[in-house]
């Protein structure tokens, strides 16, 4: 049985109360510092909520490094990522399935830079043809782990965060109609090219 032996302010650099990122959540709060023995063991947890998700974590402070858990980004970086939104979307000529598990590890990676050029990627304006359901999924993840991090970095709400960096994309170059209808030709072909594999795999 695990008994809570104490609470300690700071480890690691981290302190109690401090907003940090946690890749595969995104922000969240430490709201304590614990040792506890378990099996005769004693062991330092960082303890961690993620109140939009309702949720709370005990990270070991052993594996901090290891799941890739840091400090809020500095303002230099907040920039730089709003920076990123306003470039020029880059779109891979791969297959959907394949473009969406690398933009899914961006998101998960917590680097805020990455998690800026899914956003760029997948935004699009209201001229520009409609997101498929898991476009508008992953854009809409990577918008969320955004805006979390520069509400709190920029002490705004989270609404406001989402009205700052969509005032960027609105800064963007637009891809032209021809590059849309590629686009779109693109993902009919790979939806035939997945449904083909598909078919392969069942016979």
């Amino acid at each position: 049985m695990a008994t809570p032996v104490k609470k300690t302010p700071q480890r690691h650099g981290f302190k109690t109360n401090e907003h940090i990122v946690y890749p595969a959540h995104g922000v969240g709060q430490i709201v304590a510092i614990e040792e506890r023995e378990v099996a005769g063991h004693k062991l330092e947890l960082v303890v961690i909520t993620f109140e939009k998700d309702k949720m709370t974590l005990r990270v070991p402070t052993a594996k901090i490094a290891s799941v890739g858990m840091r400090k809020l980004s500095d303002t230099e970086t907040v920039e730089k990522a709003l920076a990123t939104v306003r470039g020029r979307a880059r779109i891979k000529r791969t297959m959907w399935s394949r473009r969406a598990q690398e933009y899914e590890a961006k998101i998960n990676s917590g680097d805020l830079i990455a998690i800026a050029e899914v956003v760029r990627d997948l935004y699009r304006a209201d001229s520009q043809p409609e997101q498929s359901y898991s476009e508008r999924q992953l854009y809409e993840a990577a918008l969320d782990r955004m805006a979390r991090e520069i509400a709190v970095v920029h002490e705004v709400s989270e609404t406001e965060a989402v009205r700052e960096i969509e005032a960027q994309l609105a800064k963007s170059p637009r891809r032209t109609t021809a590059v849309k209808t590629a686009e779109a030709d693109e993902e009919a072909e790979d939806e035939v090219a997945e449904e083909a594999e598909e078919q392969d795999e069942a016979a």
